[in-house]
């Protein structure tokens, strides 16, 4: 008798958990939908989180990570979907991976990401990020295969965002890339290549006078070659 009443109560409290479980999600998916009508981005991942826990997705997990993203959590991002290589990712996974840890100033690991990406859809905008990254880590002949197809493939109407000066702008894609060329032309031999890349520089501010980052590289490039040129008369 007093298995069946042991065997009875866990019967019920079974009934109790799965209908309490049932309500919850029922809850959070409205507040979910709610939030979302709000626009409140911090409501939305809350939800999603209780959600998740309730009932665990990759989808719901993936989308956790991306709204973080979003929101400039990128260590949260991270920690909800880890930062190892897995062929079955999805796009949004290995998307938040690699700009995630670039974001955290990790280029090697982020450019891990940004391969499989590459692999995936091969594009103009990823080949810049990866050539930059590449330039940073002191993969010059990685950067060079990544800009000559940039170069290739690049459209006139292309642009790309730059955020280093106050007021954030767009550039021609072309211009940028020629751009990274010369900083690459200049890191590859920074005394023989250094006129080459004041010429690239000269080559961006052609398709757009207005670009910051080139004018302040060729400046620097300038007062590299001059101080060049001093230390050689003094010898």
């Amino acid at each position: 008798m007093k298995h069946i009443t042991i065997a009875l109560m866990m019967l019920f409290s079974v009934g109790i958990f799965a209908q309490t479980k049932s309500e919850l999600k029922e809850h959070y998916e409205a507040y979910y939908k709610q939030m979302k009508k709000q626009g409140d981005i911090q409501g939305i991942i809350n939800a999603m989180t209780h959600l998740n826990i309730l009932e665990p997705s990759v989808e719901r997990q993936d989308t956790l990570a991306y709204l973080y993203l979003t929101e400039g959590k990128y260590l949260q991002a991270l920690n909800t979907i880890g930062v190892d290589k897995n062929p079955t990712d999805s796009d949004i996974n290995v998307e938040v991976k690699a700009l995630a840890l670039k974001n955290l100033n990790r280029p090697q690991l982020a450019l891990e990401h940004y391969e499989i990406l590459f692999k995936r859809n091969p594009n103009v905008y990823l080949a810049y990020e990866m050539a930059d990254m590449k330039i940073q880590i002191n993969d010059l002949a990685g950067a060079k295969t990544n800009i000559e197809y940039g170069l290739a493939n690049v459209k006139d109407d292309m642009k790309r965002a730059f955020y280093e000066s106050q007021q954030p702008y767009e550039t021609s894609m072309k211009a940028a890339l020629l751009c990274l060329k010369g900083l690459l032309t200049f890191s590859e031999d920074k005394s023989a290549n250094i006129d080459a890349a004041i010429k690239l520089m000269n080559d961006a501010l052609a398709i757009d006078p207005n670009f910051n980052l080139a004018k302040i590289s060729r400046q620097g490039l300038e007062n590299q070659k001059a101080q060049q040129a001093a230390a050689a008369n003094k010898n």
